[in-house]
């Protein structure tokens, strides 16, 4: 077994034997802690907060006057030579200083009389240029301070700092000589007598050399700067000769001292090196000194080789160190030749998007519009107290007539209960067993000439429930407003995505869906049922809760009158094609290259999440705020975008499948990627609400309407036809019906909202969609553009396409820092002049020229026409 020897540090002791695997352990006090180490109360932690603030401003400062002074120093030293030295006139006024003189020429640094005394004498009067390196250390001290994070080491910085100053104000005053007629700023009063002296002592050459030596000595120890230099016929060997008379100090045996035990304390060290030769002697025993605390001895074996215990007091803090020794000892190796070094690999660390989050914080996609105010509720009307008045009365004359009509039908009641909402209070009774329900909803009309009321809409039974409902009208209605639907906590506090008030359910509850869960919306009414209140309730409700970098509206009105208000919020919330003038939509052409240019951005969008290898836009978002996803890859922040058609009957009449196979495309695939619809109409027929349309939207939304054709059509099934206006409505999800009061917003609490959001600092433009080029059209339009007024950048851009091999719009965006608009015109004259291709949808055009050579002589050809 291999023995471990152990000298411990007592007078006289000698030197006993252990055996086995053995953990050595060993503390020392460390003389300094670090600043993340020492536990500060509250009022410490501020005092030195303050102080990082304050060491921050001072660095400032400093950069002002000193870089003021590089400028200005003539002045400045005119004014100091003219008052004795100016510190003394620090304090002073300009009027105080013109009595006594009235010569005094004026101060010129931009910090005034303080920033040039401050300047003159740090760089005149002590160090010269370098006094720059004083701000780097104010601000780094500073930073630590402030943030408790360290830009560079504190200490090594500030060591680094000051001996580079006096360093390179010697040097600058060495370099100064070889310059005639110079001031002193570049070296200082220090580093100009330091020179004088040496010179007096070493001359001119003694003093280049001293300074070339303290670099050298300086590199080597900073950089490790390696000195080597070949010379043909001098080799290792003579070095190799040397290094085997005498103790071994190879790289090995040096780093491992190194690392197991740091420097010596006023002791007697006795290390005992083990030979390169196949012979070695017995280590004699070793005696120790009398030591204080904190001395360890630790067995050196390498490769199996014996060798004595290194003796050596401790500078390191608690460290733990794990020996473990071979069974057996095997025959000693000999070490033949010069020793072996090992050189240890370093492995290059990637950057991570940890690194980069850490660095640069998360990616803030409000950031360009960080002063953004959201609209406050004072911009809506508080109609009504939003309370429910329960008329006792009322409640019970409508329950004794629902159990007269049922009694006359032989219908016996064992319970019977009444919600009150808002509008309708609904009537729930628990029939007698034996009863059968098809009997009860047959007299829905009975029911309803009894009560003398409108409609009376039964629900036999009601889901989740063993109760037959009958709602039933209230003679005194509330108006529910906007306001109190988004003042609750409810909608505050809610996390959808996209959430939308649509108002309070028939037992009175605030009512609050998430759009992109639905994930599209198909709204139906009769003219003046509440249709377009019910759109402006959706509107209001998302523009109360998004930001504009996270939500954008792409609005349809052919009737140019319901959704004109929103034309305020252009720059903040719609979107666009990039041509257009308008961005609320009223032609019918336009409307259908908008919902290709959808599609569009849906393939791109789709795009990018394989690429980003997520299946969602929430998911691809948070990735992307993560720094997870490269720019440069094309990758972007996507904010939803929620189409909305205010008369889609109008579209349908007039285009047809033009405007169906889009609608349903982007109702097949685009909730994925964030893009959602809300479609209304007044007309809801089988040839306007086609089959295709209707599987892709399972979230339908019914106001009233005339027929009960219509209200099967809307909702699969009746009951539209029995609400009573007024944005009475039922919300089907799925199997579910929900009848919910609709939230009432007036058209001037729509203005006001919209001139509070378009009063404020918004986008350069609406947010542009992808360009589309209607493949059907006349193929004229290239025609219109004059090769001879062609944009600055014409020729940059056609370079950098033909480079890239790629006619896209977003390259000539990123390469050049161009806006949209300009991008499109370029390219658009690109296309005119036969460099790129036509558009082909979501696919970069294709790019004509294939190498730099051919273009240029085309753009020859081009200045020599115009």
């Amino acid at each position: 077994m291999a023995k471990l020897n152990t000298f411990k540090n007592s007078s006289g002791s000698t030197g006993t034997k252990k055996t086995k695997n053995t953990t050595l352990s060993y503390q020392k006090r460390s003389t300094r802690k670090s600043f993340d180490q020492i536990n500060f109360s509250e009022g410490q932690r501020k005092g030195l907060k303050i102080l990082g603030l304050f060491l921050l401003l001072l660095a400032g400062l400093f950069a002002v006057a000193f870089i003021s002074y590089l400028f200005t120093w003539k002045a400045d030293q005119s004014y100091i030579a003219q008052t004795n030295g100016g510190w003394s006139t620090l304090m002073s006024t300009a009027d105080e200083l013109h009595d006594e003189n009235t010569e005094i020429p004026l101060v010129e640094n931009k910090l005034g009389k303080f920033g040039a005394l401050l300047a003159n004498q740090f760089i005149y009067e002590w160090f010269g240029v370098a006094s720059f390196l004083f701000i780097v250390v104010l601000f780094v001290v500073g930073y630590k301070f402030l943030y408790k994070k360290s830009l560079l080491p504190v200490w090594k910085t500030l060591l680094y700092c000051v001996v580079s100053i006096l360093f390179l104000s010697v040097t600058f005053g060495f370099i100064q000589d070889f310059i005639y007629d110079t001031p002193h700023i570049l070296e200082g009063k220090f580093g100009f007598w330091t020179n004088q002296i040496l010179k007096a002592q070493v001359g001119i050459v003694g003093t280049g050399g001293l300074l070339l030596f303290l670099l050298l000595t300086a590199l080597v120890l900073v950089y490790n700067f390696d000195l080597k230099f070949s010379f043909q016929g001098a080799g290792k060997d003579d070095f190799d000769e040397d290094a085997e008379e005498g103790e071994d100090f190879s790289d090995e045996l040096l780093a491992t001292q190194q690392n197991s035990i740091n420097k010596r304390k006023n002791n007697e060290v006795t290390t005992h090196s083990y030979s390169h030769t196949a012979t070695e002697a017995e280590p004699d025993p070793v005696t120790e000194p009398e030591e204080e605390e904190n001395t360890i001895s630790i067995p050196l074996q390498v490769n199996n080789v014996k060798a004595a215990p290194v003796v050596n007091t401790v500078r390191e803090e608690e460290i733990a160190l794990s020996i473990e020794e071979p069974e057996e000892m095997e025959d000693e190796l000999e070490s033949v030749g010069p020793a072996l070094t090992v050189e240890k690999v370093i492995e290059e660390k990637p950057i991570t998007a940890n690194d980069l989050v850490e660095k640069f914080g998360e990616y803030d996609p409000k950031l360009d519009l960080s002063g953004y105010k959201y609209p406050t509720l004072d911009l809506l009307k508080d109609y009504g107290t939003g309370k429910i008045t329960i008329n006792q009365q009322e409640l019970e004359a409508n329950k004794n007539r629902i159990v007269e009509t049922l009694r006359n039908y032989s219908i016996e009641i064992e319970h019977i209960k009444a919600t009150i909402g808002p509008t309708v209070t609904l009537y729930e009774i628990i029939p007698k067993p034996g009863v059968r329900i098809s009997k009860i909803k047959n007299l829905e009309d009975d029911i309803a000439l009894s009560l003398a009321a409108l409609g009376i809409r039964i629900i036999a039974p009601m889901p989740g429930k063993g109760t037959i409902g009958i709602e039933v009208p209230s003679s005194t209605p509330e108006m529910v407003s906007m306001r109190s639907i988004l003042a609750t906590e409810k909608f505050q506090k809610t996390e959808m995505d996209l959430p939308i008030a649509l108002g309070k359910t028939i037992s009175n509850e605030v009512y609050i869906a998430d759009l992109a869960k639905m994930p599209h919306l198909l709204v139906a009414g009769a003219t003046g049922q509440g249709k377009s209140v019910g759109i402006n309730a959706i509107l209001t409700s998302l523009l109360f809760k998004k930001h504009p970098a996270e939500l954008k509206f792409v609005l349809v009105d052919p009737k140019k009158v319901e959704l004109s208000l929103f034309k305020k919020i252009e720059r903040h919330f719609l979107a666009k094609l990039p041509n257009e003038d308008d961005a609320i939509i009223t032609d019918t052409k336009k409307v259908i290259n908008t919902l290709n240019s959808l599609c569009i951005e849906m393939d791109q969008r789709y795009d990018l999440l394989k690429n980003a290898q997520v299946r969602n836009l929430k998911e691809y978002n948070v990735k992307f705020v993560n720094r997870r996803l490269n720019p440069e890859e094309g990758h972007r922040f996507l904010p939803f975008i929620v189409l909305i058609i205010d008369e889609f009957a109008d579209l349908m009449m007039t285009a047809g499948k033009e405007v169906e196979t889009p609608i349903a495309r982007l109702a097949q695939l685009a909730r994925a990627v964030g893009i959602h619809l809300v479609i209304a109409t007044q007309r809801p027929s089988v040839n306007i609400i086609t089959g295709t349309i209707k599987a892709n939207f399972p979230a339908r939304l019914a106001f009233r309407v005339l027929s009960k054709v219509d209200s099967r059509t809307i909702l699969d099934s009746g009951g539209a036809d029995q609400l009573i206006g007024r944005g009475d409505m039922l919300l089907a999800t799925g199997s579910d019906l929900i009848r919910i009061q609709c939230a009432f917003v007036d058209t001037p609490e729509v203005d006001l909202v919209s001139d509070y959001i378009g009063s404020q600092r918004g986008y350069p433009s609406a947010h542009y969609l992808p360009e589309y080029v209607d493949p059907n059209g006349d193929g004229d339009a290239m025609a219109d553009f004059d090769l001879s007024d062609r944009d600055q950048l014409f020729e940059e851009a056609a370079r950098l396409i033909v480079m890239h091999q790629q006619g896209s719009t977003s390259l000539i965006q990123r390469k050049l820092k161009l806006g949209y608009n300009r991008a499109g015109r370029i390219i658009d004259q690109l296309e005119a002049a036969g460099i790129v291709g036509p558009f082909e949808g979501s696919k970069a055009r294709e790019v004509l020229y294939p190498d730099e050579y051919s273009l240029e002589q085309y753009l020859e050809t081009l200045r020599k026409e115009n």
